[in-house]
């Protein structure tokens, strides 16, 4: 069971991690990879309703994603997209990276690559990684304006469609660790957090809610990558 307090503080944080933006026309729609084809579904609605040209989709596989998209996760977001209704000159694929940083900068180089002219990004994730990876493309893109989206949804939603409610709340207060770890390890942009949210972050940890943690140990072997 989780308690009032717990899901009270799991909201605060759920709301935090999401940018708020209005999504509005940009260059181009890049899909980061994960277990959730819901990201393929939001970028490809995006397109649909003529928020950006062009898609696309970042990401290989991960010990999460191995087993449901063996194609890795970029090629399975493709798939969705032309199942609903995307021309496939309209996709792209960046199949290698593994994780947020990655997915930025060599989207980044792919799109260089192909001569494509980019000064905007709609950037789109699961809706808890929404800061995290504006973050990182802050960081690794600097140029560019960066626009975040996900699927919109609750916080009861998200739990409802994954199962687990434990698990989504550890989700949650890993990625705000992250955000606070990743800046000074060169991997985002910081971005600051109330003493609020970080309240309700170190209340989450003391009730159990940590094993989507980066223990000391390994916080130790993470070393930063340069940009492109």
């Amino acid at each position: 069971m989780i308690s009032e307090q717990a899901w009270a503080d799991a909201e605060l944080i759920w709301d935090f991690h999401q940018m708020h933006h209005e999504p509005r026309p940009c260059s181009v729609a890049v899909g980061l990879g994960s277990h959730d084809l819901g990201v393929a579904d939001a970028t490809v609605d995006l397109y649909q309703r003529g928020m950006a040209p062009l898609i696309v989709f970042t990401g290989a596989t991960s010990p999460t994603t191995r087993a449901r998209m063996p194609r890795g996760e970029a090629v399975h977001y493709r798939e969705r997209a032309l199942e609903l209704g995307v021309p496939p000159k309209d996709v792209l694929v960046e199949p290698n990276a593994r994780n947020t940083g990655e997915n930025i900068r060599l989207t980044r180089a792919l799109l260089e690559g192909a001569g494509r002219s980019i000064d905007s990004v709609l950037l789109v994730s699961k809706p808890y990684e929404e800061r995290r990876a504006y973050a990182t493309a802050r960081k690794f893109w600097p140029e560019v304006e960066i626009i975040s989206a996900s699927t919109p949804m609750t916080l009861n939603e998200y739990v409802e469609s994954i199962g687990d409610p434990k698990l989504v709340i550890d989700m949650l207060v890993g990625a705000l660790q992250r955000l606070q770890l990743y800046p000074k390890q060169g991997f985002m942009v910081h971005l600051p957090v109330s003493s609020s949210v970080l309240v309700a972050y170190q209340r989450l940890c003391d009730r159990g809610f940590t094993s989507r943690l980066i223990d000391a140990q390994m916080q130790q072997q993470v070393t930063p990558k340069p940009a492109l």
